[in-house]
């Protein structure tokens, strides 16, 4: 797979056909110039296809291989890392870099409800337990009870 990745590009920078091509390729982990030309169901030429799949690459969100000469991409980032960074732009330039405040903002504007944000609360309490059980017993001695 051939990728020209840069993988600091501001989501928020992508046009509307970027990010409508993207999400195209997301939801089908890969496509063509003219199967995305299809899906799009508007009356752009191929070219115009492919030069955006060709910038969405070079921008680090894309990657290519070649079957049977011809270009078949595939998402080099998934797609919560992509909102991960732009919520990040959010958090620094809204928020002075609080995450907080952008959560109390989330629920204030009834975005998320406090049940969402319980759920979220138990899914990353969830995360970081699991992530911490090889350490826990990275750390153990041979023959002791945990």
């Amino acid at each position: 797979m051939v990728s020209n990745t840069t993988a600091g590009h501001d989501p928020a920078e992508l046009g509307e056909l970027e990010r409508s091509i993207l999400l195209i390729v997301w939801r089908n982990a890969q496509i063509t110039a003219e199967q995305a030309r299809e899906e799009l169901g508007r009356p752009l030429k191929d070219s115009t296809i492919r030069t955006v799949l060709r910038r969405l690459e070079e921008k680090g969100y894309l990657a290519h291989s070649v079957e049977n000469r011809t270009f078949v991409y595939r998402p080099a980032q998934s797609r919560q890392r992509v909102a991960g960074r732009a919520v990040k732009r959010i958090v620094d330039w809204f928020c002075e870099g609080s995450v907080e405040a952008l959560l109390v903002g989330l629920v204030d504007s009834k975005v998320l409800d406090r049940a969402e944000l319980q759920r979220l609360a138990d899914r990353i309490a969830a995360a970081q337990q699991s992530a911490s059980l090889p350490t826990r017993e990275a750390t153990q001695h041979k023959g002791e009870k945990p």
